[in-house]
């Protein structure tokens, strides 16, 4: 039937019309950006792309003055081993207790209720606290992240431990499989694909808590390197870097979704 919900663009189609909003969104930067250079030249509120190109080349292609690294490379660099370790350790952490509270009901009720009250402490207010106990290193910086992000991938995982249907764990049970069994062979295979999923959509706010954490303590990450700049107005050096925040984000959820296909076909297949 030729209604608009039954019909799909084809993946051309689709394609331009998923670049359209970005081109009209540099379309409409790029005309307020000329507006306001035009009335003053030394507006900085909304920089010109030979600023961009300027900013960009010196921050990703000269070496620093002061310490001799390539600005952008190394903030890079450091931000990603800390979004890297936080984001594993958390994965780690919602798997092991988020299976044994949806699958053994003596850990859930021990362990549910306390789990259910830091995932309602929001990260942000304890961010203090984190620099007091650890310091000012790199554990503070990942164990907010962690912090952040773990309760609520044990959640998730937890609920869909429980959606597994009761089926499977009593056709198990009846061929004689024990308890560490079920959980290997019935109900890890099916929660590791979703625990990827819920990784990817935890991505957003693992990087808001790093970015956090390098804006109040540190040297050296892309977090720290906009808040530093911030106090010069130096928007031609803060814009490029959410843009690279930005693909990086994108591109490391590309990479999560890519392994999830290629190692659990059959969910995929399931989802569509």
């Amino acid at each position: 039937m030729k209604r608009l919900i039954n019909q799909k663009p084809t993946r051309v189609t689709q394609w331009l019309l998923g670049l359209l909003p970005f081109f009209l969104l540099l379309a409409l930067y790029v005309g307020a950006s000329n507006a306001r250079l035009a009335e003053n030249p030394n507006d900085k509120l909304l920089p010109s792309m030979e600023s961009f190109g300027q900013a960009i080349e010196r921050v990703a292609f000269e070496p620093s003055k002061r310490t001799g690294e390539y600005v952008l490379w190394q903030d890079t660099a450091s931000s990603l081993q800390r979004l890297g370790i936080g984001v594993a350790i958390s994965a780690a952490i919602a798997l092991v207790f988020g299976v044994l509270n949806g699958s053994i009901p003596y850990v859930r009720a021990n362990l549910s209720p306390v789990l259910t009250a830091i995932s309602l402490i929001p990260p942000m207010a304890i961010l203090p606290i984190l620099f007091i106990v650890f310091g000012l290193g790199e554990l503070a910086k990942v164990m907010l992240i962690i912090i952040g992000i773990a309760p609520f991938l044990t959640r998730d995982m937890q609920q869909r431990v429980t959606e597994i249907p009761d089926e499977q764990i009593i056709k198990a049970q009846t061929l004689g499989a024990s308890s560490w069994q079920i959980i290997q062979r019935v109900i890890l295979p099916q929660v590791l694909p979703r625990l990827i999923a819920s990784v990817r959509l935890s991505l957003g706010s693992a990087w808001l808590f790093l970015i956090a954490a390098e804006a109040i303590a540190a040297t050296d990450g892309l977090g720290y390197r906009i808040f530093l700049v911030r106090r010069y107005l130096s928007m031609d050096v803060i814009l490029p870097y959410v843009v690279w925040i930005t693909l990086l984000a994108f591109f490391i959820d590309l990479l999560l979704r890519l392994l999830s296909r290629r190692c659990y076909p059959w969910f995929h297949a399931q989802t569509h």
